[in-house]
């Protein structure tokens, strides 16, 4: 079994809805807020768009590094998300689209669709969390490069074999 890997973080009030949060891990700081509806002054990120935004993150840093060690030419990438949430509190997530905009030069469906796989069955915690409880479509677009801008070649989706 694994050495236990703990994390901790906090979020401290700064004024009426306003929070800063950090991590133990980076000790970087992102500020937490909402709407005015609910008292807050949107003057940050609400917690459920980061909840969606590091699932994108987590991800995107799982295919990018997995396409390099593949030896693709990946001269752009993005991790778009969409998130669908429940009318009613809590409001959780009740569905999540990730599509995966890769632009580079000759890139192998192939490699796209393992490295998607990797990060989705494999690597990504955020992911492999979310998965359990929601259903999480991934999509991919690849782009080929020119000159005259990028064209879309190939597009298609990864499904995990426990969503078949």
């Amino acid at each position: 079994m694994g050495e236990a890997n703990p994390m901790d973080a906090k979020v401290t009030l700064l004024k009426r809805m306003t929070f800063d949060a950090t991590a133990s891990y980076s000790n970087w700081h992102v500020i937490l807020d909402t709407v005015p509806e609910v008292g807050g002054d949107e003057r940050g990120f609400q917690p459920m768009e980061l909840m969606l935004i590091s699932l994108l993150g987590c991800t995107a840093m799982d295919v990018i590094s997995i396409l390099r060690k593949k030896r693709q030419v990946v001269t752009d990438f993005e991790v778009k998300g969409h998130a669908e949430r429940a009318p009613k509190h809590p409001k959780v997530f009740t569905e999540v689209t990730i599509e995966y905009h890769v632009t580079g030069k000759n890139v192998d469906e192939a490699a796209v669709r393992r490295s998607i796989e990797l990060s989705a069955i494999r690597y990504c915690p955020a992911q492999g969390m979310l998965a359990k409880v929601v259903p999480i479509r991934l999509l991919y677009f690849i782009y080929e490069d020119s000159p005259t801008g990028a064209e879309l070649v190939k597009q298609g989706e990864y499904v995990r074999p426990e969503d078949e």
